[in-house]
């Protein structure tokens, strides 16, 4: 069976940095003691006036190109992942980027799980590569600009999300351990009320709702779901693959609260959370960017080696959850 590992990685996080004293200054109701204590977030990037998930995630893809040593005419696949595409729904994102890109050889199509895009897209392109006939590299990018899907009035949602785009280049791996060994993909579409966001086509009034195009979320409803999701992330994976935590280099959580990842640190008989790598408290909620902006922050930071052993857990809207196991 052919084994794909991770060729190249980017990031792109937009200059505009809004820090929670600025958020403090418009919301009565909040502060930067009140914001870092309930969440771990400090800070986080806000996208200018001008810049689309299209235009983060060309960046991103550059970065990742570059870092892998591949030239975007040699991609074969580009899959884009993200809730706030540039058009409602066409064209993709991901056709905007092989344009962009000059990716003249490469197919193209956006697949979004919300804030697990990123861990279902690592599979679904995995996959790919069991066909004989295919052995081109493949683009998986998710881009996201959450901050102009929240209100700037509600102190309980606006704190917790920032922008951003990250990328990784996947290739054969023909020699070496790396490799992306296992996916864990699940969903609980029932709880999918918990995080919703009107404005689609279920009706011929949606488009008039008045909270269209806002995320409304019930924050304890998703802060309990996904310490769980986590938990079972990582023991289901760890478990299909006779793994001890002693085997596993660092676990990659999604990246939405600090207090998710520490609740769930303490449910894996974690006890510190030296195991995780948490940057939310610069970057916040960047959705399914959130995973591939943290492994090119480990990557450049020269925080990974070959052979390394990677569990990534993640959660998000729908509301779906799942992980996936790899060797760096």
């Amino acid at each position: 069976m052919t084994r794909v590992r991770i060729a190249g990685t980017g990031s792109y996080l937009p200059e505009r940095i809004v820090t929670n004293d600025e958020l403090a200054q418009r919301l009565t109701k909040t502060s930067d003691e009140w914001i870092y204590t309930h969440t771990g977030i400090k800070a986080r990037h806000v996208a200018a006036p001008d810049e689309s998930a299209s235009a983060m995630g060309l960046v991103a893809a550059q970065r990742a190109l570059e870092n892998a040593g591949i030239t975007a005419d040699e991609l074969g696949m580009i899959i884009v992942s993200t809730a706030t595409p540039d058009y409602a729904p066409t064209p993709l994102v991901s056709c905007i980027l092989q344009d962009e890109l000059g990716a003249t050889n490469a197919s193209a199509f956006d697949m979004s799980a919300a804030c697990c895009g990123f861990i279902y897209n690592l599979e679904i392109a995995k996959n790919f590569y069991y066909k004989p006939d295919f052995r081109k590299p493949i683009l998986i990018v998710a881009t996201e600009v959450m901050t102009r899907k929240v209100d700037w009035n509600d102190h309980k949602t606006c704190i917790l999300f920032g922008d951003g785009a990250g990328a990784v280049v996947l290739v054969p791996s023909e020699e070496g351990p790396s490799d992306i060994v296992d996916t864990m993909m699940r969903a609980d579409g029932a709880c999918g009320k918990y995080l919703l966001l009107e404005g689609g086509c279920r009706s011929a009034d949606s488009l008039n709702h008045p909270q269209a195009h806002i995320l409304q979320m019930a924050g304890t409803q998703v802060f309990t779901f996904a310490i769980k999701a986590i938990e079972e992330v990582v023991t289901t994976l760890m478990e299909r693959n006779n793994l001890t935590m002693d085997d596993v280099a660092r676990i990659i959580p999604h990246q939405a609260n600090y207090r998710i990842i520490q609740s769930a640190g303490k449910r894996l008989g974690l006890e510190n959370e030296d195991k995780f790598y948490i940057n939310v408290e610069t970057v916040a909620n960047t959705a399914s960017a959130s995973i591939p902006i943290v492994l090119d922050e480990m990557n450049r930071g020269g925080q990974l080696k070959r052979g390394d052993k990677l569990l990534i857990a993640g959660f998000g809207a729908g509301l779906t959850y799942g992980g996936n196991y790899l060797i760096w």
